[in-house]
């Protein structure tokens, strides 16, 4: 609303020095009411004019004073203040103005408003980062102890094979002949198993340790991931959750500050974790590719042992079988050769008593001191008329003298032939008897050493656990 001044009347009343003061009053009332409306900045009130000034000592002095002793205040263009992790001070008022607009305490809290939820979405977007990346860190440590868990399955599994490994050993001791218990090609390969054993035994020890260190330095990781967001959600109670500032847009990039919303401290924890990180996934490439290989040697190993004890086991039913044939042959010729001693025992009998009945005849010795003399047969019915020396024919022809038949020379010399015949017999028959038991003796200890053969690869076999490691890593080490 304009407001214009009265015109005053013509008529004085009272003295002019009353008159004059009412009107400069009225004046600067006037003033001050035009310096509160919208428009050009009011004069100060060093520009009065001369008749506004109180020049008399009255009561006017008093509000002429207003102006000298007003306070100045300062004011802002009116702009938000700066976004960010920097707070700008307030910018002052220029002098010229001397009195702030209607709304300027809205104004300053709006301001302080909108720097402190701009802080609170960068705080929030650190907040996220920090968690995203706990969850990463997390997440790799998970992947890292299932590998763990692989590991100690692994190793149960080579202890197990060591075990399985010493009772073969043990077991192949137990073969029966001296013979059988020396060392051979199947002992030779149980020894490089349990060298290629305990050889992956340690590797996969140290891969453990190395597993359990690093999830330990996860662990540090995510703790101190999740303390830095905790300690940067101190600021967001009053913040709610939804929103585009914590969502998985791109982060905006700030330089870690000691006061701003990215501390040094949350930058460092965000480095280390993502160090510790690609470490961790460099190591389960490691233990990846060495699970895999002690599949594979493990495997080798195993099969080789197998496979020897196989063909030992093959090569001693082999010569089992050999041996068999051979004992059976070498009885038969023991069975052929005590009938041909029993032949030859029988026929030096007969020459014994021929020659002892032309020894009688020729000497008239008694048949009954001559068969005890040289222990021939125990009566003569077992010599036979026609090898008589007593014959009618032998009788008469010698009965000249120097009529002697060549007929027991030779029986001599033919009993001395078959003794010998006999004496030989006896010794072959003896070598084959022996030769024959040691032959049994040989394939009893070769039917043991099969079965005990035969039951270690049946242990072998039983006592593996397949199991033990998962299918995709066995499949990757074939």
């Amino acid at each position: 609303m304009q407001v214009e001044s009265v015109p005053l009347g013509s008529v004085t009343i009272g003295p002019p020095a009353w008159r004059d003061g009412t009107v400069r009053s009225i004046r600067r009332a006037e003033r001050l009411v035009r310096q509160t409306r919208a428009g050009p900045p009011p004069r100060s009130c060093s520009a009065e004019t001369a008749e506004d000034k109180i020049t008399s000592d009255g009561p006017g002095e008093s509000r002429d004073s207003v102006c000298k002793h007003q306070t100045w205040r300062p004011q802002t263009t009116g702009a938000t203040l700066p976004g960010g992790s920097r707070r700008s001070p307030a910018v002052p008022f220029p002098p010229a103005v001397p009195f702030p607009p209607s709304s300027w305490r809205e104004r300053c809290a709006g301001a302080s408003v909108a720097v402190a939820a701009e802080y609170m979405r960068r705080v929030r977007e650190v907040e996220a980062r920090l968690r995203r990346q706990a969850g990463r860190v997390t997440e790799e440590g998970v992947k890292l102890e299932r590998d763990r868990g692989h590991l100690e399955r692994m190793l149960r599994s080579i202890r197990t094979n060591l075990t399985v490994n010493g009772r073969s050993s043990e077991g192949r001791s137990q073969r029966p002949l001296a013979a059988e218990t020396d060392p051979d090609g199947a002992d030779y390969l149980l020894l490089w198993e349990k060298r290629e054993l305990t050889q992956l035994k340690r590797d996969l020890e140290g891969a453990l340790r190395t597993a359990l260190t690093q999830l330990q330095v996860l662990g540090e990781s995510s703790r101190r991931l999740l303390d830095c967001a905790g300690e940067r959600s101190r600021v967001l109670e009053l913040v709610p959750r939804g929103g585009s500032a914590g969502g998985r847009g791109a982060p905006t990039c700030s330089s870690p500050e000691p006061t701003g919303p990215l501390t040094p401290e949350c930058e460092r924890a965000l480095e280390s974790s993502s160090l510790a990180v690609r470490r961790s996934q460099l190591l389960r490439d490691d233990v990846r590719r060495t699970l895999g290989a002690a599949i594979g040697r493990q495997k080798a190993a195993h099969r080789a042992v197998n496979d020897g004890l196989v063909k030992k086991t093959a090569e001693t039913v082999g010569l089992q079988q050999r041996l068999t044939l051979t004992s059976a042959a070498a009885r038969q010729a023991a069975f052929r050769k005590q009938r041909e001693v029993d032949c030859i025992r029988h026929s030096h009998g007969r020459a014994q008593v021929c020659v002892c009945v032309c020894v009688c005849v020729c000497v008239c010795v008694s048949v009954s001191d001559l068969s005890s003399c040289l222990q021939g047969p125990e009566y003569s019915g077992d010599v036979l008329s026609r090898e008589k020396f007593s014959r009618p024919l032998v009788q008469v022809y010698q009965r000249h003298p120097g009529t002697q038949l060549p007929e027991a020379a030779r029986l001599v010399q033919g009993s001395a032939m078959l003794r010998r015949c006999l004496d030989s017999s006896e010794d072959e028959l003896a070598r084959l008897q022996r030769t024959c038991l040691q032959l049994l003796d040989d394939l009893r200890g070769k039917t043991v050493a099969a079965r005990v053969d035969a039951a270690v690869v049946r242990m072998r076999r039983q006592q593996v656990d397949r199991r033990a490691v998962p299918s995709f890593l066995q499949e990757g080490a074939c």
